[in-house]
């Protein structure tokens, strides 16, 4: 098979061969990848589904008769047993693919897509069937969608590299496996489809691509349908607006949803920093995570598995508030030590749920009369929570309306979802997806180029062999430097040695044939005194900014704590070959990913 990121010659793959003797063109041909990528996805689901309860009968069901927890009393204090029986489980699958297996593995996935070329092993279909069915299906508080959104995205990447698709088709055909494999998921395909433009593509997308992500969506649902049926994934009754003052608490409750999503987003990443920090052995970090939510679940053994079933309690009004309260907090806690594999979005949909129900459990107490029932809240805090969490407000509530068919619930639910977008983006800039690429100085938003260069620092560019000119110099010893040394930039600096400006050859090209003016005239006196200056922590982002602000080729680097210390001087060439290289390395990178042609 050829290398997808070589761009070398070879033979075709048998798939793009056969299409391309057919003349079909460039559109027909993104249709037609896509309608295979939907059929794929729409399978995948399918095996995911099925490894996903075989597992939770093997595992929680058979474990639990095994050890009788079912039969309660003191037998529940068997209960975390099982979760970490699947932790162990994952163990020798950790040992053999390290780093693909254990923990939230979708920041990766959005990293892979929109910063490393979009080239994902075929394996990954595997690892992220076999491990999230071992840690959900065994009790560990995760959810399916990020790892089958994972799943799809490596069907959609393994079509490109089979077409040699170019980056950006690339990253179009991973969007759409990825929208197909949600859509399947949740029995929503216009859910997938915002998933896809919202989450993978960092909302960046062209209307003309966004066909391919419909047909893999639509194909994708049409398949699960066939198995699983058209069944909306929550039923709940039809509610409505009892008043428009009730708009005011669905405001209200967008506010503290997005607060919540801050600390949900806050604490999950600083447990599992904790988690990581901590001195025990990696693959046994997972074990003590399932540990602790096997506790958990002794007292409240709904923050257990994905939460469906409780979700549909809370939507129906068979929870208590009191109860709806505490498990908002443990889902969270339960779902941070997690650290199996498994994603954030069943988690986020059970907080949500919950959130909601307390919410209208008060205000429904206080105002019986202008506000529906606490399940309409818990109804809304669905889709709100999630967009808040994920910063993704479209995906939140066409996922909501799709899951559950209420129409009438959507005004509500689009206060609050953008209210709690936005309040949640004011606490915290990343969601929760994207935290762990930013401490990495990953900035995906801002695209490859940026990322890249945010790797590299001024520190490592920076040329320490700096020669700095007196002010009292005379134009003709400087012009007798600048050729000594085949330099063009000087710091100037004063009789203390601060820098008080720098001198190009610029400033003295005036003089150059003025043998009068050069034995008068200082350095100093030409020297431009507005310094443009690098510090050494600085990265190539803040240096290109700072040469495309003057149009300079070389910019002095001060001391952190004196600015008024030359240390070195950093030139544009050196930035620019610095760039063109950490690119090059990352498509190698890419290009090695897709050499192992097995799993």
């Amino acid at each position: 098979m050829v290398k997808a990121a070589s761009g070398g010659k070879g033979r075709l793959p048998g798939l793009r061969g056969y299409l391309g003797r057919l003349k079909i063109g460039d559109q027909p041909m993104v249709i037609i990848m896509a309608f295979i990528i939907g059929l794929l996805a729409g399978g995948a689901n399918v095996l995911f589904r099925t490894a996903m309860g075989f597992s939770h009968k093997i595992i929680f069901d058979g474990g639990s008769s095994l050890l009788h927890i079912g039969e309660g009393g003191y037998y529940r204090v068997l209960l975390p047993l099982l979760p970490m029986a699947g932790a162990f489980l994952l163990i020798p699958l950790s040992l053999l693919f390290p780093g693909e297996v254990n923990g939230y593995g979708f920041s990766k996935f959005l990293e892979i897509v929109n910063i490393r070329g979009g080239v994902i092993r075929a394996r990954n279909i595997f690892l992220k069937t076999l491990g999230p069915a071992l840690t959900i299906g065994s009790g560990g508080s995760a959810g399916v969608e990020g790892p089958i959104a994972f799943i799809g995205g490596t069907v959609g990447s393994k079509i490109g590299q089979m077409m040699s698709a170019s980056e950006n088709r690339m990253k179009l055909l991973i969007a759409s496996g990825a929208a197909g494999a949600i859509a399947a998921t949740f029995n929503a395909p216009i859910a997938g489809i915002m998933f896809a433009v919202e989450i993978v593509l960092l909302g960046n997308y062209e209307l003309s691509s966004f066909s391919a992500i419909v047909v893999s969506s639509g194909i994708a649902t049409v398949v699960s349908r066939g198995f699983y049926g058209a069944n909306p994934a929550f039923s709940v009754p039809q509610y409505d607006l009892k008043s428009p003052l009730e708009i005011l608490f669905y405001i209200v409750f967008g506010l503290l949803l997005g607060i919540l999503a801050a600390f949900y987003i806050r604490i999950f990443h600083r447990i599992r920093d904790e988690f990581e920090a901590f001195r025990l052995h990696p693959q046994f970090k997972p074990v003590l995570g399932a540990f602790i939510v096997g506790v958990c679940g002794i007292f409240l053994p709904q923050i257990m598995g994905n939460g469906y079933d409780f979700i549909e309690e809370a939507l129906s009004g068979r929870i208590i508030f009191a109860v709806m309260l505490l498990l908002v907090f443990f889902k969270i806690v339960a779902t941070s030590v997690t650290l199996g594999s498994g994603g954030v979005f069943a988690p986020a949909l059970f907080i949500g749920a919950m959130a909601g129900g307390g919410f209208g459990h008060l205000v429904h107490s206080l105002f019986p009369s202008q506000t529906a029932s606490p399940e309409a809240y818990a109804t809304v805090g669905i889709g709100a929570f999630l967009a808040a969490a994920t910063h993704a407000p479209l995906t939140g509530i066409f996922l909501l309306f799709e899951m559950t068919g209420n129409y009438r619930i959507i005004i509500p639910l689009m206060f609050a979802a953008i209210i709690g977008t936005l309040v949640s983006k004011k606490f915290c800039a990343d969601s929760i997806d994207t935290v762990e690429l930013t401490k990495r100085g990953i900035r995906i938003h801002e695209g490859r180029e940026v990322s890249v260069m945010s790797r590299i620092s001024v520190g490592d560019l920076m040329d320490t062999d700096v020669t700095t000119v007196p002010e009292k110099m005379l134009l003709k010893d400087l012009i007798e430097l600048m050729i000594q040394r085949d330099r063009f930039y000087f710091p100037v600096t004063d009789d203390v040695g601060r820098m008080v400006g720098i001198v190009s050859v610029q400033d003295v090209r005036p003089a150059l044939f003025e043998e009068a003016v050069k034995r008068v005239v200082t350095a100093g006196e030409v020297a431009t005194e507005d310094v443009i200056v690098l510090r050494q922590h600085e990265d190539l982002n803040a240096a290109m900014s700072a040469f495309s602000r003057k149009d300079i080729e070389e910019i002095p680097v001060v001391s952190e704590s004196d600015p008024g210390k030359v240390i070195a001087m950093i030139r544009r060439k050196d930035l620019i070959g610095a760039y063109n290289r950490e690119v090059l390395k990352t498509r190698e990178q890419a290009r090695d990913i897709a050499l192992p042609q097995g799993m």
